[in-house]
């Protein structure tokens, strides 16, 4: 029906399922699909709640990014190398420990044939660490001669050499210690989706 240059939307006798009020939180029968709320008070309850909700949205994006700007070195080489060695114990998950070659129930880790201390530039080469159980890297100290045995069978003697080589040093700056977590833990996402 026109009025003029408006329409007006005459309700039908159609019945929609009732729903929850997002104003009041009871249950109500709407006369339009898209009905939210019960009534006008109800909808300026569920506006100052949308409204409340973005700030704090906001509130909380700004504190998460003062927070990574205030970050030291040191907490983005523990956060990158976090993401790089769930990323590894993921990717090895059905292999068993390159080193003493069992599977266990017990706790496994990421471990580095060449050690990060002595070799910070092989730190985050995935070819320098794979899932070791718990007794090899703490108690064994990564059982490296087993280790090298099992690593030049996984990977063949040529990457196991380049890895024992001379390396450049490197000290990582705090972009790409982010650059290396976001793309480990997308690296991880993409792995947990195919699986």
């Amino acid at each position: 029906m026109f009025f003029g240059v408006f329409s007006v939307k005459l309700p039908t006798d159609k019945k929609y399922k009732p729903k929850k009020c997002k104003g009041c939180g009871q249950d109500f029968q709407p006369y339009q699909s898209t009905q939210k709320v019960c009534s006008l008070e109800c909808a300026k309850i569920h506006i100052n709640q949308q409204a409340a909700e973005k700030w704090k949205k906001k509130e909380r994006a700004e504190l998460k990014a003062a927070k990574e700007r205030i970050k030291t070195r040191s907490q983005w080489v523990k956060e990158a190398q976090q993401a790089f060695n769930a990323y590894i114990r993921a990717r090895d998950e059905k292999a068993p420990c390159i080193s003493c070659q069992r599977y266990h129930n017990g706790q496994y880790h990421a471990g580095h044939y060449k050690t990060t201390g002595a070799n910070p530039e092989l730190r985050f080469e995935e070819d320098n660490c794979h899932k070791q159980c718990a007794p090899c890297n703490n108690h064994l100290s990564g059982n490296l001669v087993n280790y090298r045995i099992n690593l030049i069978t996984k990977l063949g003697i040529d990457r196991v050499e380049r890895l024992e080589g001379p390396h450049d040093a490197k000290k990582y700056s705090i972009e790409e210690l982010r650059a290396i977590k976001y793309k480990y833990k997308k690296k991880l996402k993409d792995l947990k989706e195919k699986q």
